[in-house]
């Protein structure tokens, strides 16, 4: 049943991206960014629908509360990385458009990385990091000082569950430059859609958002360290069977 309700889904998330592409493509030619990323969240509301409906994952959502408030509010968000679920569910609970940083490779698939490019995001070249860190902290100032919310995953990947990676700094660098607070983000997406593999599986997922860390007058590493512990702390609250 569950190699079924992949397939179906797969076919669902293939069918309704191509006229949502056709749709950003258009939109951004015509309207500004806002306008553009907005048109872009209804197809991650359309694909999250799918989710819940089609492969039987229920969603669960804590911390909302712990988001700036405010139309000019700034934020870096740092999350846990461990699927595609939580790059398509993240931005449906977003009150502010997100800039994704992502490597650059993705810009090539098929009409998904097509609709990022048309979304000024962050885009980077992971073969050249010192290049890529001032490419985060440019293009990052300029986003959040219009409204944007940056969002990261500062270990670079998709981490199996249960395990941890690297966390980089380049997120907290760029919060103490411009000044925003950073968000800690935990989330237990592998549990029904694993890193790897085509079948996903019925089930709970969470995400869990942590209070804000100001970083105003902080040392980047040390400000990183501080929001590892709230992720890898709450990865074992929302996720501890994981961790046994």
């Amino acid at each position: 049943m569950a190699w079924i309700r992949s397939v179906l889904h797969m076919l669902w998330m293939t069918l309704t991206v191509i006229p949502w592409t056709l749709a950003v493509l258009a939109v951004s030619l015509v309207a500004s960014r806002t306008t553009t990323w907005w048109v872009a969240v209804s197809w991650f509301r359309v694909a999250m629908w799918g989710t819940r409906v089609i492969l039987g994952v229920r969603m669960e959502v804590l911390g909302l509360e712990n988001l700036p408030l405010g139309k000019t509010s700034a934020a870096v968000l740092l999350s846990k990385h461990q699927s595609t679920l939580e790059t398509l569910w993240l931005p449906t609970l977003m009150s502010h458009p997100l800039a994704f940083v992502f490597k650059r490779e993705l810009l090539k698939v098929p009409f998904f990385g097509w609709s990022m490019a048309r979304l000024d995001m962050i885009h980077i070249d992971r073969a050249s990091r010192n290049v890529a860190m001032k490419h985060v902290i440019d293009q990052g100032r300029r986003l959040l000082a219009q409204g944007n919310w940056v969002i990261m995953f500062p270990e670079g990947t998709r981490i199996p569950r249960g395990e941890a990676g690297t966390y980089q700094t380049a997120g907290t660098r760029l919060a103490v430059e411009s000044g925003a607070p950073v968000v800690p983000i935990a989330v237990a997406t592998a549990r029904c859609w694993p890193k790897r593999g085509f079948v996903k599986h019925a089930g709970v997922v969470r995400v869990s958002i942590g209070p804000m860390i100001e970083s105003t007058g902080r040392d980047p590493k040390a400000l990183m360290r501080e929001a590892q512990a709230w992720i890898e702390a709450e990865m074992r609250c929302i996720d501890t069977e994981a961790y046994l």
